[in-house]
C-alpha cells in the first residue's frame, strides 16, 4: 500500500504591494485597504490599464542574502528570497535546519507565470542598443531562478520543481510539494509563487488581449470581482510561500501548526489559451474531487477563497461551475475574493490566498469583497460584499484558482486540531 503523511503547514511568508510581509498585507486587508493604484509612467497611448500592484521594493530586504546569487537574480526571484525567510523563520525560527534534517529532506518548488521575461526583455534593450548587456541575461530569464536560489541559500538539497502554470502556478506549487511529503519523498518543502512583470512590452502584450482593468480613474470600479461594472484585472506583483511539514516530524519538533492540508487536485480545460472552458467540466472536477478526497460534503466548507479575477468571463465561469459542483449548499456558504485587494500576482496569486486562507482561520475573518456595490444578476453567491465577517468558525476552507492555458486547481486547508 503506497504511503500516505499527513501534510502541515508550519510558516508562510509574502511580499506584494500591500507590504513586505504577510501580517502587514493582512493587516491592510483587515482595515479594507487597498495595493493598486494609478500609473502613468509608461508614457504609452496604446497600453489602455492605468491601476496596478506594483511595489516598491526596499533593497534592504535583500541584504541578509548572498550578493553572488542575488546579483544574478531576476526581480521575481528576489521577491522569492524575502517571502521564504520569512516562512522559514517562522517555522524554525533560528534553529539550525541541519540538525534537525538532511539536506536532502528539504525541497522547493516556487513557480511563476513568466519569470524572468522583465529582465531578459530589459536585457534585450540593452543589447540592442549597445551591444552588449550583463553577463547574467541567460540565468536571469530562468523560471526556476527563484527555486534555484531559494535551493541555494538554506542548502535545500531534495526534490525541486518550479511549475509554470500562470494564474493557478502558486496553488499547484502547494499541492504539489503536498504531493512530495504526502508520498514520503520529503519532510519539508517549501512551497508558493512569484511574478514581476512591469516592462512596458510585457505590460502592453497582457493589455493588448483586454485582459486588464479598463477603468483610468475610480480604484473602487477598477477591480470589482462579481460586480456588473467590471473589466478585467489589476496586474500586481510580489510572491508568497509556505513551509509544508511532514506531520509527524513536524509533532516530533513541537512545532507551531497553522494548518493541515487535507486535499489537491489539478484538471485541465484543453480548450483555449486565455478563455475558460464553456463546459466549465474541469473547474467542476476539481472542486467535487476536493470535496470527495477530502471526505467531506460541500456543507462542511466553511469558507471559499475564489478566484475571482473581476473579469466578465471568469467570474460569471466561476460562479456557474462552484453552483455545479456544489449545488444549492453553494449559496449558504461565505466566499470571496482577496483580489479586490491584492490586485492580481498571476503565479503568487494562489500562494498569497492560500495564506489568506490560513489568516482566516486562526482568527475566524471571512474577509470581505470590497468595491462590491452592484451585483451581476448572474453572479448571485455570497461573496460577503463590502464588510468582512468576524468571530467565524471556520474549520474547513476552500482555496481554487484558475489560469490562462486551461490550468485549475485547488486545495481544502484543516483547521489545526491535534489535541
Amino acid at each position: 500500500m503506497a504511503k500516505s503523511n499527513r501534510v502541515v503547514v508550519t510558516g508562510y511568508g509574502a511580499i506584494s504591494s500591500m507590504g513586505s510581509n504577510s501580517s502587514a498585507i493582512w493587516e491592510k486587508i483587515l482595515g479594507y485597504e487597498i495595493g493598486y493604484k494609478v500609473h502613468n509612467h509608461f508614457n504609452d497611448d496604446s497600453i489602455t490599464a492605468k491601476f496596478f500592484g506594483f511595489l516598491d521594493f526596499d533593497k534592504k530586504l535583500i541584504q541578509p542574502f548572498s550578493k553572488k546569487i542575488s546579483k544574478m537574480l531576476p526581480l521575481y526571484a528576489k521577491y522569492s528570497l524575502v517571502a521564504s525567510k520569512e516562512a522559514f523563520d517562522m517555522a524554525f525560527g533560528d534553529v539550525d535546519l541541519d540538525s534537525l534534517m538532511s539536506p536532502f529532506d528539504r525541497g522547493v518548488m516556487i513557480g511563476t507565470g513568466w519569470g524572468g521575461l522583465d529582465t531578459a526583455n530589459m536585457n534585450n534593450n540593452d543589447y540592442q542598443a549597445s551591444g552588449i548587456a550583463t553577463s547574467f541575461s541567460t540565468v536571469m530569464s530562468m523560471c526556476n531562478a527563484a527555486t534555484a536560489a531559494v535551493s541555494m541559500n538554506w542548502n535545500c538539497r531534495g526534490m525541486q520543481n518550479s511549475p509554470v502554470a500562470a494564474c493557478a502556478t502558486g496553488t499547484i506549487a502547494i499541492g504539489e510539494a503536498y504531493e512530495a511529503i504526502k508520498n514520503g519523498k520529503a519532510k519539508v518543502m517549501l512551497a508558493g509563487g512569484s511574478e514581476s512583470l512591469k516592462e512596458q512590452f510585457n505590460v502592453w502584450s497582457i493589455d493588448v488581449m483586454q485582459a486588464l482593468s479598463k477603468e483610468q480613474e475610480n480604484p473602487t470600479a477598477a477591480c470589482c470581482p462579481f460586480s456588473k461594472g467590471r473589466s478585467g484585472f489589476i496586474l500586481s506583483e510580489g510572491a508568497a510561500v509556505l513551509c509544508l511539514e511532514d506531520y509527524e516530524f513536524a509533532k516530533a519538533r513541537n512545532a507551531n501548526i497553522l494548518g493541515e492540508i487535507i486535499g489537491y487536485e489539478n484538471y485541465s480545460d484543453a480548450y483555449d489559451m486565455t478563455a475558460p472552458a464553456e463546459d466549465m467540466s474541469a473547474r467542476i472536477k476539481v472542486i467535487k474531487e476536493l470535496l470527495l478526497n477530502a471526505e467531506l460534503q460541500p456543507s462542511e466548507i466553511d469558507y471559499v477563497n475564489l478566484h475571482g479575477t473581476s473579469t466578465p468571463l471568469n467570474d460569471v465561469n466561476e460562479t456557474i461551475s462552484v453552483k455545479e459542483a456544489m449545488g444549492d449548499v453553494a449559496y449558504q456558504i461565505p466566499m470571496s475574493s482577496t483580489k479586490s485587494y491584492t490586485g492580481h500576482l498571476i503565479g503568487a496569486a494562489g500562494s498569497l490566498e492560500t495564506i489568506f486562507c490560513l489568516k482566516a482561520m486562526a482568527e475566524g475573518v471571512v474577509p470581505a469583497t470590497i468595491n462590491l456595490h452592484e451585483k451581476d444578476p448572474d453572479c448571485d453567491l455570497n461573496y460577503v460584499p463590502n464588510k468582512h465577517l468576524t468571530e467565524q468558525n471556520l474549520n474547513h476552507v476552500m482555496n481554487i484558482s484558475f489560469g490562462f492555458g486551461g490550468a485549475n486547481a485547488g486545495i481544502i486547508l484543516r483547521k489545526p486540531d491535534f489535541s
